[in-house]
Order: C-alpha cells, then sequence, then structure tokens
C-alpha cells in the first residue's frame, strides 16, 4: 500500500510538472523549433528538385544551415532545449495516462495507444535534441551516413536484419498514418480551436491537410529504403531522408512530385508553428 501511494504521488508530481506553464512555455519553444526544422527541410528539398542543392535536404541539412547562420550556435541550443522540453512534455504525458493500463476496453486501448505516441514522440525529439547538440558543438554529421552506420552495426546483432526490417515497417505504418490524418482531418482533434477566429482554424485546417500528407510521403519512403536494406543485407541502402527525396527525384515527373513534397513538408513545419498557439486536447 505503501509503496502504491509513493506512486501515485509521483504520478501526481509528474502530471502536475507535465502541465506546469514553465513547461508548457517551453513546449511551445519546441514546436516553434520543430517547425522551423521542418520548414528549412522543405526549403532544402525545393532546391534539391531545382538543382540549387547543397546540403542534405534533412535534419542534418537543417542544422548545418541553422549553424552557418550569424547566431547559428545559440540557435542550435535553443532547438535543442526545445527539443529536450517537448521530450519532457511526451514522458508526462506517458505517466498521466498510465493509470488506464489497468482499465479494459476502449479506456484501456486509449491508454495504450496514447502511451505508444507519447513514446514514440518523446524519442524523435531526443534524437533530434542530440543531433542539435552535435551540431553545436562542432561534431554534426550527415544523417543518412549516421543511418547507415547505425544499421551496419544492428546487422551485427542477433537478429539485427529482422530488427531493421521491421524498423522499416514501422516507418511505412507511421507515414500512412499521417497520410490518413491529413485526409481525415483527424489532426484537429488533438488540439483546442474553441478560441480560433474562423480564419485561423481554416489555416490550421489547410496546413494539416497539406502538411501531414507530405511528410507521411517521406516517413513512408525513409522506411521503405530501411526494409530494403534490411532485404538486401546491404546498409547502403538506408538513405535516411535525403535519400528518400532523391529517389523521388529519379522518377518520372520527379521534380514536380519532389516539389509537392518539399511543400507538403514545409507546410507541415508551418502547422507546427501555428500549433504551438493552441493548448492540447485530452
Amino acid at each position: 500500500m505503501k509503496a502504491q501511494g509513493t506512486a501515485r504521488r509521483a504520478m501526481g508530481k509528474a502530471g502536475r510538472a507535465g502541465d506546469s506553464d514553465g513547461l508548457e512555455h517551453l513546449a511551445r519553444i519546441g514546436l516553434i523549433a520543430f517547425g522551423a526544422v521542418h520548414l528549412l527541410i522543405g526549403w532544402l528539398a525545393l532546391q534539391l528538385a531545382w538543382g540549387g542543392g547543397g546540403k542534405s535536404a534533412d535534419q542534418s541539412g537543417a542544422m548545418q544551415t541553422l549553424t552557418e547562420s550569424p547566431v547559428g550556435k545559440p540557435l542550435l541550443w535553443v532547438v535543442a532545449v526545445g527539443m529536450i522540453a517537448l521530450a519532457v512534455w511526451q514522458a508526462a504525458e506517458v505517466l498521466r495516462w498510465r493509470s488506464g493500463w489497468s482499465s479494459s476496453g476502449k479506456t484501456r486501448t486509449k491508454a495504450l495507444r496514447k502511451s505508444g505516441n507519447a513514446l514514440v514522440k518523446a524519442a524523435i525529439y531526443i534524437a533530434l535534441a542530440v543531433l542539435a547538440i552535435r551540431f553545436a558543438t562542432g561534431s554534426g554529421q550527415s544523417s543518412s551516413q549516421q543511418q547507415q552506420e547505425t544499421t551496419a552495426g544492428i546487422f551485427g546483432w542477433p537478429g539485427g536484419q529482422f530488427l531493421v526490417g521491421a524498423a522499416g515497417l514501422v516507418l511505412i505504418g507511421a507515414g500512412v498514418w499521417h497520410i490518413r490524418k491529413g485526409l481525415t482531418k483527424s489532426f484537429l482533434k488533438q488540439i483546442d480551436t474553441s478560441d480560433c477566429t474562423a480564419g485561423a482554424k481554416s489555416l490550421v485546417t489547410r496546413l494539416g491537410q497539406i502538411g501531414f500528407p507530405g511528410k507521411g510521403v517521406a516517413l513512408a519512403l525513409v522506411g521503405g529504403l530501411l526494409a530494403y536494406a534490411a532485404l538486401t543485407f546491404d546498409p547502403s541502402k538506408a538513405q535516411g531522408l535525403d535519400g528518400a527525396l532523391k529517389t523521388i527525384l529519379q522518377l518520372p515527373y520527379g521534380r514536380i512530385l519532389l516539389t509537392l513534397v518539399a511543400v507538403g513538408i514545409a507546410a507541415f513545419g508551418a502547422f507546427c508553428l501555428v500549433r504551438a498557439r493552441y493548448p492540447e486536447r485530452t
């Protein structure tokens, strides 16, 4: 009983931390930073489509672009702090939904789904925070190169080929989920737009309808390349987002298709910027 009481108190503190004004403000900064990274990726993808590229059209290229700005290192630290705040916010969400794990029916299903989504998001935010810190300290490298090295390392594990293939399928599934989310406008269920003006709600809706499918296509292609790397047992095939966008460019009408995906990724970034204005629905 004493242990249960301690656990409840810990969960209560985590929930209050997740709802605190300080963390909420930091999370808003994180959403702005997350949006800015996607806007930069969209811009780099447009440059790739029309022959003006030079940097990787992925997260590492976005970080490199920030590094080269006059206030690059401070901006990268802001991005890192924002991403860590978002990760803590999502960790608090896991604890908040933990009480529903032992329930039954739809309540348990919802709690597990919310907790799983929060864990995945937290992992993504931590990865971006680490990437920003590496570039801020001068040790950043291409995301594609990192993914190939990581894939090669996992291939050496027992069942490594299966794990890489499973990761690829998960990314494909995430891509399909993003596309469906944009087409069905279900992203509106996650944010409270009750205080929105008609124009603001229309803007949020349009950005989500364009942004989620754009990001979904990119995620599905990254997952496809990862799955292909598993099938061929060739880590060089795991080329990350930059490789996925270059794959689009090689298709018939590739320049137009890549432009559409770039606009979609940029729209997702703009959605995150607007999203920072509105609270999360429970």
